[in-house]
């Protein structure tokens, strides 16, 4: 099948608009986090919209390395979230979008790009697919801390520490004040559960080593 006409060119578009407004809400979140405080999940949210425009230009190269000319333009139809509240809702609003990523819409994508002949495309929807999971988890975690106001503490004794100085101590609750160099919790470096967020996700199956 010639690749301009495949439903995995349009797909790649699709996926590179998606992952660039993921990005963009993410940046969104992060703003919104260190309003209220929370300096260190404004710079974990951070982090994850640097893995998504890394997605959005692992699928432009894609486009761009496979079209037999310049691509000037991609006609598509699609849908995307345009959902924002308070930053427990925007937590919960983010984890369910993760959710539709990694279960239903990159599987598809996958799926049609092996039917259509394209498997190294197939494979990079897989991967990324498999780093939304990550990153569901991931968002899971920090919104049910968030709902459940358990997120900065632990039924046993763990170690909390300080992102701005690197203070460390081992209680069941982290301060509300550090006691070296007084930042507020929100400082305060989370100890996200990684078995839960990991599992069999590796990053590193995207090329990103000409993002900047």
């Amino acid at each position: 099948m010639k690749f301009e006409k495949s439903e995995t060119y349009k797909n790649l578009a699709r996926g590179f608009a998606g992952e660039c407004q993921a990005g963009a809400r993410y940046q969104f979140l992060s703003k919104q986090c260190l309003a209220e405080g929370y300096n260190f999940l404004s710079n974990t949210i951070k982090t994850l919209a640097k893995n998504e425009m890394a997605h959005a230009k692992a699928f432009f190269d894609l486009i761009v390395n496979n079209s037999s000319s310049i691509v000037k333009n991609i006609d598509i139809e699609a849908g995307y979230p345009f959902k924002y509240g308070n930053l427990i809702e925007h937590f919960k609003y983010t984890m369910e979008d993760e959710e539709k990523e990694y279960k239903t819409i990159y599987p598809s994508f996958s799926e049609t790009a092996l039917k259509e002949g394209f498997e190294d495309i197939a494979h990079v929807f897989s991967r990324v697919a498999s780093v939304e999971e990550c990153h569901y988890n991931l968002i899971k975690q920090i919104y049910e801390g968030l709902a459940n106001k358990t997120l900065y503490s632990s039924k046993t004794p763990i170690k909390w520490k300080c992102s701005n100085c690197g203070n460390e101590h081992t209680q069941k609750n982290a301060w509300k004040e550090c006691d070296l160099c007084s930042m507020p919790q929100g400082y305060v470096e989370v100890p996200f559960e990684l078995g839960k967020i990991l599992k069999d996700c590796t990053v590193s199956d995207i090329d990103t080593k000409n993002m900047k």
